[in-house]
Parts: C-alpha cells; structure tokens; sequence
C-alpha cells in the first residue's frame, strides 16, 4: 500500500514517468486507476476551455482614461477581455505641462498597463501594437505591431470581437496649416513633453554660443504658444516659472532676452471657463510679461517665422521664434475616419454616439472620449411620439396630470429639458403651461405643447474634451456591460416614446466636477460645481490635493508628490536627457 501511495504522488509530480510505469506495470487494476483520473483531468480541462470559448470577446483600443477606466470596472470574469495600444502605459494626461519643464518627471505620471490589468481578478490579454482598420462586417480588428528591432516574427494580425470599444483619443488638429507638422511642437504625448523639455533646453544653449548678434538670441529665445485653452495656457505659466525661478540663475547673460507669446484665435483666452477665470488669468500674463495677442490667426509656419493675420485690421504680421508648440483642438485618427465611412458617417467631423455610448449604425461598438461626440437626441424630434404616449385617454389634449406622469422619463431621455427648467427657473410643471401672457392652463394641445417645449433643444452643448469625461464614460459602460443579462430582463431606462417598454439602461449622463486652471507663480484658477469660481495661491493648493488624488496608483501617487517637493527644495532638472 506505501509502494502505491509513493507511485500515486510520483505520477502526478513527474506525468512523464507514467508511460514508463504503464511498460512495466502488471497491475491492470492500478493501469486502469491511472488511466481514469487522466481522463478526469482532461473532461476538466474540456469544460474550462468551453466556458472560456462561451464568454462574449471584448475587444478595447486604447489605454487612456476612457480605456483604463473600463478595464478597472469591468467584470471581466464574464467577458474575454483583449486590449490594443501603441503605448504600453497610461499616462495622467493633465500633468503633460508639467513634464516639459522638468516640474514633474515623465515616469511620474506613467503607470504600466500589465500593472493595471494584472490586479483584477481573471485574465486580460494585452497586445502593444496600432489598430489600423475596423471590419464591421466581420467583427474584426486589423493590428499591426511597432516593434521593428530586427525581432523575429509578424507584425500584423487580427481580433475577433463581439463588443468593440473605441477609446483612442484624438490627434492633433493643425487645420491644414502649411508648415505646421514640420515646424511645431505638440503637446498630446509623454514624448512630446519630453521633446519640447529638451528644446527649451537647446534654446538657451544657442543663445549663450559666442557671436550671436542680439537680434538671433533674441529670436532663440523666443517661445510661441498658438492656442489660448487650458494646454496652452497651463504650458506658458509652467514655461514662464521655469524660465525666471531656474534657468535664468544658469543663463543669466541672456535673461533679457526670453519672451513668451500666447496666440488665441478667439477674443480671450481660456474661453471654456467662467469670464472671470478667462479675465483674471490675462490680468495675471500681462503681469508676469507673457504677451497675449487675442483675436490672431496662424496662416503658416516655416522654419524661422509665423506667418500671422490680425483679424480686426486684416494685417499680415511676421513673428520670428526659437520653438513653437500648437496646442489648438483635435482631429479625428485615420482608421476612425475609415471606419465613419462604413457606418454612414463619412460626412461628420467626429464619430458620432447615442445617449448610451453606442456609435450610431453599429451595434455592437462603443466609443469613449475624445474620439467620439453624444449625439444627444432633441425633443423636437419625439415630441408628436411623447404628446400621444403622455395622452392616455386620447382626448387631443394634456393635462398637467398627465404631463407629470411621463416628465422623469422625459427628463432622464432629453436631459436638455432638466437645464432648460433649472435656467428659466421654472420649479412646476405649470409653469411649463403658462400661456404668452403667463396665465395658467390645465392642459394644452399638441401645438401648445410644442410651443412649451420649443426652446428646451437650445440648451444642448456637446461635451467637452477633457479628461474627466473619457473616465466617468469609461465608468458607466462598464457598469452597462456589468448588468447586460440583468437589464435585458429587468430594463432600469427611461421608457420608449416611440414603440413600447424602457430602454435597456439610463443613457449616459455627465457629471461635471469642476476644471482648473494653474496660471503660474503659485496660482491657479478653478471653476467649481454650483458656479463657484476660485482663484489665487489657495486654489493652487487646492490643485495640488486633488491632482494627488486622481492619481491612478500609490505608486505615481508618491512619485508625483516627490517631485513638487523636489521643486520646491532643489529647484527643476536642466539636464538636456
């Protein structure tokens, strides 16, 4: 019994050594004891590979904070999870301006994906490579990998997918400027902040080469930023603290010399925000010496001179620079473009979603962040299909009491009719009624109702391209996918004025918690919930907790930390690395 028990233990340690022991052995009882639990092994394995093939194939392009916040929602044991990207990591995309002057470092806001992925429990495949077009007819991805260092194998290959999720962000828009692509600098990559770190840096050192007249080190020193919004303005303070709190310590010859320009198109900068963040941030460049020309066009760029126009005089103006970074909106990728054009949308400037993140002539592919636009559905559209679902006894008119019934729905379908009451400040639902003369009415025809809802569509706004949109729509697909079997059965959305039942799960709804603004010197600018508006040394604080916070690990959370107090001790890195 011991010699069995010791051969029993030695099988399922060394499987190699079970063919030898079927040669020798003269048991059959024990061949065939051996030969079943093998068998048993085997069914195990068959039913694990089964339940792996009848998950459904989630394929995600993309590890940014649309990308990444799914992945860390998802419940990935009911869903077999493959991800694409060219960039293994996930960077905190609103510290980039801090990067390219050495204020924090480009590791420090980098977290590898494995390291994201590998904490959830299941497996997630990940494929460092570039999706180069979309089969919708096939459900397929087409990917092609970028390491070419004389490595053996394909670059190319194919996915599967049941869901695809589309969270590649956006490129650079230059808006077909001549020269613009050879000349600029971008700020959308961690390479590209540390591109533009080491230019700054090759600045100065040309500037301070022996015989230089003044006019060439003043053209070195000269730094155009083209476009007024939160990159572009956050870019010239940092680029502004670090010129005159370090680097004119180590090039004090040539002090004299730097000058920062900030070019905006429209009448201010920073026009997304609150006027007051928009005034006090151009009071505070005009301090601080950083010239800004509102209301300015860039026609071209060549090596050595922007070719500008003043739009109130028409005057064409020639500004000699030592760098360039344009920072002025985002375009569409080349295989998102592609793609459009499958889906019917070849004419739009950016895919276009429903309410529920669902790009519009595909069903099964969901788009995220700065790659796609809500298409908010109006009021307008519905509102014959909304007027009869609200008339329940089908008399041609709508009571107040009726109206009450379907307005949650309403409101959760068309989210523009909760903003329109909230600014018109209209607190009942009768007042919707009220006449042109402000009398009260019990109900309304189908023309009365129209002419009560027809300013509603007026207060839809696209949303913005910003970070926290990208994570609270990666978030909330998530939960979609999470809850797929449980709303099908039991739908928790609004209902369906158009045919019968609710739709399957709330549409998408925006959260905005707030946006700031560093302008340099310690100070920063930030627009809170509630219309709220702060500024000063109080709110760079402020920035500092919550930036710390949003962190996507203890680990760049630490590291980030480190490094504003490293600066605040040693001062920035000029090392040109």
């Amino acid at each position: 019994m011991r010699g069995f028990t010791y051969l029993s233990r030695a099988l399922h340690r060394h499987s190699s050594y079970s063919r030898l022991l079927v040669l020798c052995s003269v048991s059959t009882g024990g061949l065939l004891a051996y030969a079943e639990s093998n068998v048993e092994n085997e069914k195990k394995l068959v039913e694990k590979n089964q339940l792996v093939s009848e998950k459904k194939r989630v394929v995600v392009l993309g590890t940014g904070w649309g990308g990444t916040s799914f992945l860390k929602d998802l419940d990935i044991s009911s869903y077999d999870v493959k991800v694409v990207s060219p960039r293994n990591y996930f960077a905190f995309t609103p510290l980039l301006p801090s990067v390219t002057c050495g204020t924090v470092e480009a590791r420090s806001i980098v977290e590898p994906v494995r390291n994201i992925i590998k904490k959830r429990s299941g497996e997630i495949q990940f494929c460092e490579a570039e999706c180069l077009k979309i089969d919708t007819e096939n459900n397929k991805v087409f990917c092609r990998s970028g390491i070419n260092d004389n490595l053996v194998g394909h670059n190319d290959f194919s996915l599967q997918y049941d869901y695809l999720v589309i969270a590649v962000g956006a490129q650079v828009n230059t808006f077909n400027t001549p020269g613009v692509m050879e000349h600029c600098h971008f700020l959308k990559e961690v390479e590209d902040a540390q591109r533009i770190r080491r230019t700054v840096i090759d600045c100065f050192e040309k500037a301070v080469i022996p015989g230089l007249s003044e006019e060439e080190r003043r053209t070195n020193l000269h730094f155009v930023i083209v476009g007024g919004g939160p990159t572009g303005v956050e870019f010239a303070a940092e680029l502004h603290d670090y010129v005159h709190e370090d680097l004119v310590k180590i090039y004090p010859s040539v002090k004299d010399f730097v000058k920062i320009t900030l070019i905006q198109s429209g009448d201010h900068i920073l026009n997304t925000f609150d006027e007051r963040i928009s005034s006090f941030a151009e009071q505070k460049f005009q301090r601080d010496g950083i010239e800004v020309l509102t209301g300015c066009r860039v026609i071209s760029v060549s090596d050595h001179f922007i070719d500008m126009k003043v739009k109130s005089t028409g005057q064409h103006v020639e500004v000699p620079y030592g760098m360039v970074v344009w920072s002025t909106g985002v375009g569409t990728r080349p295989f998102v473009k592609d793609f459009m054009g499958q889906v019917g949308q070849e004419k739009r400037r950016i895919l276009a979603t429903d309410e529920w993140l669902r790009v519009k002539g595909c069903n099964n592919v969901y788009a995220l962040g700065d790659c796609a636009s809500v298409d908010q559905r109006k009021v307008m559209e519905d509102i014959s299909a909304i007027f009869k679902a609200a008339d329940k006894d089908d008399s041609g008119t709508l009571s107040v009491e009726e109206f009450r019934d379907v307005l949650d729905d309403i409101i959760i379908r068309y989210p523009q009719v909760d903003l329109y009451l909230k600014n018109k400040h209209l607190l009942e639902v009768t007042d919707l009624f009220r006449d042109s003369e402000g009398n009260e009415r019990k109900e309304v025809d189908i023309e009365g109702f129209k002419l009560a809802l027809s300013q509603v569509d007026s207060q839809m706004k696209s949303l913005p391209a910003t970070a926290q949109v990208a994570a609270q729509q990666g978030t909330y697909l998530a939960r979609c996918l999470n809850r797929w079997d449980q709303c099908k059965s039991n739908p928790e959305g609004p209902r369906r004025f158009r045919s019968s039942g609710r739709h399957e799960f709330l549409p998408f709804r925006y959260r905005h918690l707030g946006q700031f603004a560093p302008l340099g010197g310690e100070q920063a600018a930030a627009e809170l919930p509630g219309d709220w508006v702060s500024m000063g040394h109080s709110t760079q604080w402020l920035w500092y907790s919550v930036y710390a916070s949003k962190q996507v690990s203890w680990r760049t959370r630490y590291l980030v930390v480190g490094d504003w107090v490293r600066r605040f001790i040693f001062g920035r890195d000029s090392s040109r690395i």
